[in-house]
């Protein structure tokens, strides 16, 4: 049996071993609000036998706060019943290439699993490799999932407060310049404009050329520019706990220690009614 590359697997690789008898392919697709529906264009073209991961839905919806992970035994129910189990090597990839695909493959990282890598490039990189698509919809067999969940690949804003104020972990935000830098909207109502002070900016976007991680080079240079050494821990954050994943994964790319993610993120830290003394905002740097 062929090792799963982790944490990214080649279209090349899938296609030679998608019928392996472990190998479970998801669909992570995802869309920003206003931006259209995943689950329609899931139906309408995906990999064969991918089964769809509903990034809102497999959440913690009692939180008021966007997709936030959910409790261990709700992602074992539902993960489940998707077809999957821990024991499973799992390929998850998204139809922009790379985006919400790292929000998934940190979701199972943060339940425990391990045999799990994002496929780079995404459904555009498999068509591109001769990957082939289908409309018809994967009938799972329910399965049992037994979590095992990390606290440690995961932060809340107690630690993000703690990390700003010591410095004993980096944190990096991985939303646009603009909207770092307060120039631009959030796309959700109810937020200030800025950031959180002493935090740097790494655009999830500035990591990605032609919908794939760039070269480990390239990123390498990246988090150094932003100040981000192999011996200082990260914490990683962006609008809603999206695209900081596709940091952590870059990080790991990289061979670094895990980041923990601050699954609340902006969309917690930057609220309008909150008390500025413990989430306070300024303009970026």
């Amino acid at each position: 049996m062929s090792a799963l590359p982790k944490p990214l697997a080649s279209p090349e690789w899938l296609l030679a071993h998608a019928g392996d008898g472990d190998i479970r392919i998801v669909d992570g697709s995802w869309r920003l609000p206003g931006q259209g529906d995943a689950r329609a264009a899931h139906d309408a073209k995906h990999i064969p036998n991918a089964v769809f991961f509903p990034i809102d839905e497999i959440a913690d919806r009692t939180s008021g706060l966007p997709h936030m992970l959910p409790e261990q035994r709700q992602f074992e129910a539902q993960v489940g019943a998707l077809g999957l189990s821990e024991n499973d090597r799992i390929v998850v990839y998204d139809d922009q290439g790379l985006f919400s695909a790292a929000r998934v493959w940190w979701t199972f990282r943060a339940m425990g699993h391990r045999e799990i890598a994002v496929l780079d490039g995404g459904l555009p990189g498999w068509i591109a490799a001769g990957g082939a698509t289908t409309d018809r919809a994967r009938q799972p067999t329910p399965a049992i999932y037994r979590a095992r969940s990390d606290a440690n690949l995961r932060a809340d804003h107690e630690a993000v407060r703690r990390s700003l104020a010591d410095g004993r972990a980096l944190v990096l935000d991985a939303r646009p310049a603009g909207r770092f830098e307060g120039r631009d909207p959030e796309p959700r109502p109810g937020l200030l404009q800025g950031a959180m002070p002493g935090a740097r900016n790494i655009p999830s976007a500035a990591l990605i050329a032609n919908g794939r991680l760039k070269p480990r080079r390239d990123l390498a240079a990246i988090f150094a520019a932003a100040g981000s050494d192999p011996a200082t821990p990260v914490i990683t954050t962006c609008g809603s706990g999206v695209t900081a994943a596709i940091l952590s994964l870059a990080l790991e790319a990289l061979g670094r220690p895990p980041a923990r993610l601050y699954d609340g993120s902006w969309a917690e830290w930057g609220r309008l009614d909150n008390d500025r003394a413990l989430f306070p905002v300024v303009p970026g740097a």
